[in-house]
């Protein structure tokens, strides 16, 4: 679990970017950081991971022993300890071109763990094939697919097993069959392991499909929290009119609300 309690954040200009967030990401859960562009979204997600300092507020981590980190006040060496437990899903996977697909989900391995080289090829090689790439294990980024490189890169994120998963963005640049493919391995992955997963995205269909635990981010401010199933009626117009400006998803809550009378 990690919970944010009343963190503000603003630049150079003064302007505040989050002005007293809280809320939690829980445990075992995909939990979704959704607004729209520029509404403070990713500010948030950076800020959670330690990228960004905030001005005010916390943002506690549980240890295995279900005790709180602030990772607002930790120093340079603590944070790199704690970003042994994180595992990070980047937008445009980023992947070693000049390495294979085997090499790319080991490196994390190699720079962060004391296991023989057998060990970590077997423990890449499990990864691997818990995201289906067994027969990828030997070819360049290059030589496969948007999709396969992102399955790739979930199993380098989890390869050193991690308690925290942070993506931003998983979805971009890939079709809708292949976009709902990783939305779900990840929703596996997260229950599988216990993770607490979370992710930053604009993709209404991640929404309605794996929001076990949705924040909505509007201007700077917490505007909503719920779930997928809780998403049809919020009372909140500011989401409301993200999720549902297409005519697609107007007809798609027009359904639910016929089926669920």
């Amino acid at each position: 679990m990690i919970e944010v309690k009343h963190v503000s954040k603003s630049f150079q200009d003064g302007v505040k970017v989050l002005e007293d967030i809280s809320t939690v990401f829980e445990t075992g859960k995909t939990n979704l950081i959704i607004g729209q562009s520029g509404s403070g979204k990713t500010v948030l997600m950076k800020s959670t991971v330690g990228i960004y300092n905030v001005d005010e507020g916390s943002i506690i981590y549980d240890d295995k022993d279900g005790n709180g980190r602030d990772i607002t006040k930790m120093n340079n060496n603590q944070l790199k300890l704690m970003h042994r437990e994180i595992g990070m899903l980047f937008q445009g996977s980023a992947l070693f071109d000049s390495m294979t697909v085997l090499e790319n989900v080991k490196f994390p391995l190699d720079m962060f763990s004391t296991m023989e080289e057998d060990e970590k090829e077997a423990r890449a090689r499990e990864c691997i094939e818990r995201v289906d790439l067994t027969r990828a294990c030997n070819l360049f980024p290059s030589e496969i697919s948007g999709g396969m490189q992102k399955r790739a890169a979930i199993a380098r994120a989890i390869v050193l097993n991690p308690r925290f998963l942070f993506c931003d963005e998983p979805n971009s640049g890939l079709d809708p069959k292949t976009s709902l493919m990783i939305d779900r391995l990840i929703q596996e992955i997260t229950h599988e392991y216990g993770i607490t997963t979370i992710i930053n995205t604009h993709d209404m269909n991640s929404v309605l499909e794996i929001g076990e635990n949705i924040v909505f981010i509007n201007k700077g401010h917490k505007g909503w929290q719920g779930n997928k199933d809780e998403v049809y009626d919020t009372g909140c117009e500011a989401l409301e009119n993200l999720i549902f400006a297409s005519e697609l998803y107007k007809k798609i809550k027009k359904a639910h609300f016929i089926e669920n009378k």
